[in-house]
């Protein structure tokens, strides 16, 4: 019997992006929770799996050589590639797909985690910050550029891929972080039916104290 995936994680949109992606493929996996207050990141053994100290990662016994992999795109792309789901087969419709992996890692994900930090921990006197504003303008942005390649589609890509699951967390959030999805008809249509899916709900509900309404 092969040993299960070991998922390290935490419930925020990185780690949802995982524990969606887990569920929709049906893997076996088990849930490795991580206090990432109590500074569980700077354990010398997750460091030998996530050299940045950041979750998730995950390791896939099912390799000759337990394999080792952190950064969520590429936990994504692995995990595609293993299952030979959610990407597509050709060589163009994967381009495309990758286009949308590396845009969420370079633009969305940065942008709403330090609008996160700004909104969720900065003292008061630097919520109003020209930095503060900066991310908060950029993560906005990056709901516009979403909602140019969401119209007329339901999907990022086609049909529903990993570049879907590595963008919708961070949108998924953006009302309880102040940002109003109001001017963006089309990232509200997309919001929804990605949320609607089963599989997702199950990941984004894992190991969270009080469900709460996104």
């Amino acid at each position: 019997m092969v040993r299960p995936i070991d998922f390290y994680y935490s419930p925020t949109p990185n780690g949802w992006k995982i524990s969606i992606m887990l569920e929709e493929c049906e893997l076996t996996y088990n849930t490795i929770l991580m206090d990432l207050n109590k500074g569980d990141q700077f354990k010398p053994d997750f460091l030998r799996i996530s050299p940045n100290n950041r979750m998730p990662a995950i390791i896939d016994y099912e390799t000759k050589e337990p394999t080792t992999i952190f950064e969520s795109g590429a936990i994504l792309l692995y995990l595609a590639d293993k299952t030979k789901k959610f990407i597509p087969k050709s060589k163009l419709g994967r381009k495309r797909v990758m286009e949308w992996l590396f845009w969420q890692v370079g633009n969305l994900g940065p942008m709403g985690g330090q609008h996160s930090h700004f909104w969720n921990y900065a003292p008061l006197s630097e919520k109003e910050s020209y930095a503060a504003n900066r991310y908060a303008e950029e993560y906005d942005r990056c709901f516009e550029v979403l909602e140019r390649q969401l119209e007329g589609r339901d999907y990022l890509v086609d049909e529903y891929s990993i570049a879907d699951i590595i963008c919708w967390p961070w949108v998924l959030i953006a009302k309880a972080m102040g940002r109003s999805l109001d001017p963006y008809p089309n990232v509200t249509k997309w919001r929804q039916i990605v949320k609607e899916r089963p599989a997702v709900r199950k990941g984004v509900d894992l190991m969270r104290k009080k469900p709460k309404a996104v």
